[in-house]
Protein backbone atom coordinates (compact mmCIF):
# COMPACT_ATOMS: atom_id res chain seq x y z
CA UNK A 1 0.00 0.00 0.00
CA UNK A 2 3.03 2.33 -0.05
CA UNK A 3 3.45 1.75 -3.11
CA UNK A 4 -0.18 3.71 -3.75
CA UNK A 5 0.67 6.29 -1.74
CA UNK A 6 3.58 7.28 -4.14
CA UNK A 7 1.31 6.46 -7.50
CA UNK A 8 -1.57 8.62 -5.82
CA UNK A 9 -3.95 6.27 -6.05
CA UNK A 10 -5.36 5.91 -2.70
CA UNK A 11 -6.39 9.10 -1.72
CA UNK A 12 -6.16 7.96 2.18
CA UNK A 13 -2.83 6.74 2.40
CA UNK A 14 -1.41 10.13 0.36
CA UNK A 15 -3.44 12.49 2.92
CA UNK A 16 -1.59 10.61 5.54
CA UNK A 17 1.84 10.97 3.92
CA UNK A 18 1.13 14.56 3.12
CA UNK A 19 -0.34 15.22 6.43
CA UNK A 20 2.61 13.32 9.08
CA UNK A 21 5.37 15.00 6.32
CA UNK A 22 4.73 18.22 7.65
CA UNK A 23 6.02 16.18 11.40
CA UNK A 24 9.55 15.59 9.51
CA UNK A 25 9.50 18.99 8.64
CA UNK A 26 8.92 20.83 12.00
CA UNK A 27 11.24 21.47 15.00
CA UNK A 28 11.55 18.74 17.41
CA UNK A 29 9.90 21.17 20.43
CA UNK A 30 7.20 21.88 18.37
CA UNK A 31 6.33 18.21 17.28
CA UNK A 32 6.09 17.14 20.95
CA UNK A 33 4.03 20.24 21.85
CA UNK A 34 1.69 18.49 19.04
CA UNK A 35 1.86 15.21 20.67
CA UNK A 36 0.78 16.42 23.90
CA UNK A 37 -1.93 18.75 22.24
CA UNK A 38 -3.05 15.91 20.26
CA UNK A 39 -3.14 12.86 23.20
CA UNK A 40 -4.43 15.03 26.07
CA UNK A 41 -4.78 19.05 25.50
CA UNK A 42 -7.64 19.16 23.08
CA UNK A 43 -9.57 16.47 25.37
CA UNK A 44 -8.82 18.59 28.17
CA UNK A 45 -9.72 21.84 26.46
CA UNK A 46 -13.26 20.23 25.30
CA UNK A 47 -13.45 19.59 29.17
CA UNK A 48 -12.74 23.03 29.67
CA UNK A 49 -15.14 24.61 27.24
CA UNK A 50 -17.88 22.70 28.73
CA UNK A 51 -17.22 23.54 32.13
CA UNK A 52 -17.01 27.12 30.82
CA UNK A 53 -20.43 27.33 29.07
CA UNK A 54 -22.00 25.70 31.86
CA UNK A 55 -20.60 28.38 34.38
CA UNK A 56 -21.73 30.88 31.66
CA UNK A 57 -25.90 29.42 31.43
CA UNK A 58 -25.76 29.18 35.25
CA UNK A 59 -25.62 32.97 35.41
CA UNK A 60 -27.28 33.82 32.91
CA UNK A 61 -30.07 32.14 34.10
CA UNK A 62 -33.53 32.43 32.19
CA UNK A 63 -36.54 29.59 31.33
CA UNK A 64 -33.80 27.57 29.38
CA UNK A 65 -31.35 27.54 31.77
CA UNK A 66 -32.49 23.63 32.87
CA UNK A 67 -32.31 22.35 28.93
CA UNK A 68 -29.34 24.20 28.35
CA UNK A 69 -27.90 22.77 31.34
CA UNK A 70 -29.19 19.36 30.15
CA UNK A 71 -27.50 19.03 26.96
CA UNK A 72 -24.44 19.68 28.48
CA UNK A 73 -24.57 17.01 30.79
CA UNK A 74 -25.28 14.63 27.85
CA UNK A 75 -22.03 16.43 25.85
CA UNK A 76 -19.99 13.89 27.98
CA UNK A 77 -22.54 11.14 27.59
CA UNK A 78 -22.54 11.03 24.08
CA UNK A 79 -19.04 10.84 24.12
CA UNK A 80 -19.09 7.37 26.30
CA UNK A 81 -21.61 6.21 24.37
CA UNK A 82 -19.99 6.59 20.86
CA UNK A 83 -17.09 4.91 22.63
CA UNK A 84 -18.87 2.39 23.59
CA UNK A 85 -20.38 1.80 20.12
CA UNK A 86 -16.75 2.17 18.35
CA UNK A 87 -15.60 -0.70 19.96
CA UNK A 88 -17.09 -3.67 18.17
CA UNK A 89 -17.02 -1.54 15.13
CA UNK A 90 -13.11 -1.42 15.72
CA UNK A 91 -13.24 -5.51 16.19
CA UNK A 92 -15.15 -5.99 12.51
CA UNK A 93 -13.29 -3.92 10.89
CA UNK A 94 -9.58 -4.74 11.98
CA UNK A 95 -7.12 -2.25 10.65
CA UNK A 96 -3.73 -1.77 11.99
CA UNK A 97 -2.42 1.45 12.57
CA UNK A 98 -0.84 3.08 9.54
CA UNK A 99 2.71 2.68 10.82
CA UNK A 100 2.15 -1.16 10.71
CA UNK A 101 1.41 -1.38 7.40
CA UNK A 102 3.59 2.12 5.78
CA UNK A 103 6.76 3.11 5.95
CA UNK A 104 8.49 6.42 6.30
CA UNK A 105 5.83 7.64 8.81
CA UNK A 106 7.15 9.81 11.62
CA UNK A 107 5.18 8.58 14.63
CA UNK A 108 5.17 11.02 17.35
CA UNK A 109 3.02 8.57 19.76
CA UNK A 110 4.78 5.10 20.71
CA UNK A 111 2.79 2.32 22.26
CA UNK A 112 -0.38 2.01 19.67
CA UNK A 113 -1.67 -2.03 19.49
CA UNK A 114 -5.25 -1.32 18.97
CA UNK A 115 -6.78 -1.17 15.79
CA UNK A 116 -7.16 2.21 13.99
CA UNK A 117 -10.23 2.71 12.41
CA UNK A 118 -12.46 4.37 13.66
CA UNK A 119 -10.60 7.63 16.10
CA UNK A 120 -11.40 7.44 19.50
CA UNK A 121 -10.07 10.80 19.81
CA UNK A 122 -12.00 12.22 17.00
CA UNK A 123 -15.19 10.26 18.39
CA UNK A 124 -14.53 11.79 21.75
CA UNK A 125 -14.20 15.34 20.33
CA UNK A 126 -17.12 15.42 18.09
CA UNK A 127 -19.84 13.67 19.70
CA UNK A 128 -19.04 16.66 22.48
CA UNK A 129 -18.66 19.37 20.05
CA UNK A 130 -22.12 18.83 18.81
CA UNK A 131 -23.46 18.41 22.25
CA UNK A 132 -21.74 21.22 23.15
CA UNK A 133 -23.43 22.89 19.65
CA UNK A 134 -26.82 21.95 20.48
CA UNK A 135 -26.64 23.85 24.05
CA UNK A 136 -24.98 26.86 23.07
CA UNK A 137 -23.97 27.43 19.53
CA UNK A 138 -21.24 30.42 20.26
CA UNK A 139 -19.28 27.69 22.84
CA UNK A 140 -20.69 24.91 20.44
CA UNK A 141 -18.41 26.53 17.36
CA UNK A 142 -15.60 26.58 19.36
CA UNK A 143 -15.96 22.98 20.23
CA UNK A 144 -16.11 22.25 16.43
CA UNK A 145 -13.25 23.94 16.21
CA UNK A 146 -11.13 21.90 18.65
CA UNK A 147 -12.75 18.49 17.25
CA UNK A 148 -11.49 19.61 13.62
CA UNK A 149 -7.93 20.52 15.43
CA UNK A 150 -7.54 16.87 16.99
CA UNK A 151 -8.64 15.00 14.37
CA UNK A 152 -5.57 16.90 12.44
CA UNK A 153 -3.43 16.03 15.10
CA UNK A 154 -4.22 12.56 15.07
CA UNK A 155 -3.15 12.54 11.57
CA UNK A 156 -0.24 14.25 11.89
CA UNK A 157 1.06 12.19 14.64
CA UNK A 158 0.97 9.04 12.53
CA UNK A 159 -1.55 6.89 14.73
CA UNK A 160 -4.71 7.15 12.31
CA UNK A 161 -5.61 7.31 8.43
CA UNK A 162 -7.63 10.59 7.72
CA UNK A 163 -10.68 8.24 7.22
CA UNK A 164 -10.39 6.95 10.61
CA UNK A 165 -11.03 10.32 11.77
CA UNK A 166 -13.53 11.24 9.54
CA UNK A 167 -15.25 7.86 10.49
CA UNK A 168 -14.90 9.16 14.20
CA UNK A 169 -16.55 12.68 13.50
CA UNK A 170 -19.42 10.26 11.61
CA UNK A 171 -19.99 8.44 14.51
CA UNK A 172 -19.70 11.05 17.28
CA UNK A 173 -22.33 13.22 15.73
CA UNK A 174 -24.62 10.19 14.71
CA UNK A 175 -24.62 9.23 18.49
CA UNK A 176 -25.09 13.10 19.63
CA UNK A 177 -27.82 14.15 17.40
CA UNK A 178 -29.80 11.07 17.16
CA UNK A 179 -29.86 9.96 20.95
CA UNK A 180 -30.44 13.89 21.65
CA UNK A 181 -34.56 13.88 21.58
CA UNK A 182 -34.16 10.78 24.26
CA UNK A 183 -31.63 11.88 26.35
CA UNK A 184 -33.18 15.59 26.70
CA UNK A 185 -36.17 13.94 27.22
CA UNK A 186 -34.72 11.83 30.19
CA UNK A 187 -32.08 14.52 31.88
CA UNK A 188 -34.63 17.66 31.43
CA UNK A 189 -36.79 16.83 34.39
CA UNK A 190 -33.99 15.42 36.66
CA UNK A 191 -32.08 19.14 35.79
CA UNK A 192 -35.02 21.05 36.23
CA UNK A 193 -35.69 18.73 39.54
CA UNK A 194 -32.75 19.98 40.90
CA UNK A 195 -33.05 23.33 39.33
CA UNK A 196 -36.19 23.80 42.24
CA UNK A 197 -33.99 22.17 45.06
CA UNK A 198 -33.21 25.31 47.80
CA UNK A 199 -29.58 22.73 48.00
CA UNK A 200 -28.40 21.70 44.79
CA UNK A 201 -30.29 24.18 42.38
CA UNK A 202 -26.79 26.24 42.19
CA UNK A 203 -26.11 23.86 40.10
CA UNK A 204 -28.45 25.10 36.98
CA UNK A 205 -28.91 28.78 38.70
CA UNK A 206 -26.74 31.14 40.04
CA UNK A 207 -28.49 32.26 43.44
CA UNK A 208 -30.06 35.46 43.42
CA UNK A 209 -30.45 35.22 39.52
CA UNK A 210 -34.44 35.18 37.82
CA UNK A 211 -36.01 33.22 35.42
CA UNK A 212 -35.39 35.92 32.92
CA UNK A 213 -31.98 36.22 33.64
CA UNK A 214 -31.90 39.53 35.67
CA UNK A 215 -31.24 39.78 39.36
CA UNK A 216 -34.36 38.29 41.67
CA UNK A 217 -35.66 40.78 43.98
CA UNK A 218 -34.83 40.16 47.65
CA UNK A 219 -37.32 38.59 49.39
CA UNK A 220 -39.80 41.81 51.18
CA UNK A 221 -38.27 44.65 48.90
CA UNK A 222 -41.02 45.10 46.88
CA UNK A 223 -43.37 45.55 49.81
CA UNK A 224 -40.46 47.24 51.37
CA UNK A 225 -40.85 49.81 48.27
CA UNK A 226 -44.22 50.04 48.48
CA UNK A 227 -44.73 50.74 52.10
CA UNK A 228 -42.14 53.63 51.38
CA UNK A 229 -44.51 55.26 48.52
CA UNK A 230 -47.49 54.86 50.21
CA UNK A 231 -45.52 57.22 53.36
CA UNK A 232 -44.53 59.54 50.66
CA UNK A 233 -47.73 59.72 49.74
CA UNK A 234 -49.68 60.31 52.93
Amino acid sequence: MAGLAESGSNPDVDLLYDINGLAKDAPAWFDRAMEYVGEYGLLLAMVLLVVWCWWSVRRRGGEDAASSVAALIWAPLAAGIAVLVNVPIRGFVERPRPFLTHQGLDVLVSGKTDYSFVSDHATITMAMGVGLFVANRKFGFFGLGLALLEGFCRIYMGVHYPTDVVGGFALGTAVALLLSPVAMALLTPVVKAVERSPRAGWLVRARGRSYDGQDAVIPGARREAGTEERDLAA
